[in-house]
């Protein structure tokens, strides 16, 4: 079974994505900051990490700089789902190393199919 930790501080995401990943057979783990995700990630070494950019505390950048920095999780396949749609942010976000950068609002039917791409 693949591992995926949904990064959001916005409740309604979260349990939408929860609901989603778990009727396609994912271990869902849930995180509403990137403090909260490093933790999770390197407790349960998950597969995807989906995260938000803009969260309390740990924005989703430096999260992923950590995760980077992480030899434990380099190789973990993330994908940014954020509201922060410029081309600027997109590229600041692939340039960290991101594997896909998705903007909100955002079909649930295509991020599904990007993850299952990703994790095939």
């Amino acid at each position: 079974m693949k591992k995926i930790l949904i990064v959001d501080d916005e409740p309604n995401i979260v349990m939408s994505l929860e609901y989603t990943f778990k009727k396609k057979n994912f271990e869902v783990y849930i995180a509403r900051d990137g403090g909260e995700a490093m933790q999770i990630a390197k407790e349960n070494l998950p597969d995807l990490i989906l995260l938000d950019i803009m969260m309390p505390d740990v924005d989703g950048y430096e999260t992923l700089r950590q995760i980077k920095d992480d030899a434990s999780l380099r190789n973990t396949k993330v994908v940014f789902l954020s509201a922060k749609n410029k081309a600027a942010d997109i590229e600041k976000g692939m340039q960290l190393g991101a594997d896909k950068y998705l903007t909100k609002p955002f079909s649930v039917k295509k991020l599904v199919s990007e993850i299952e791409e990703l994790l095939n």
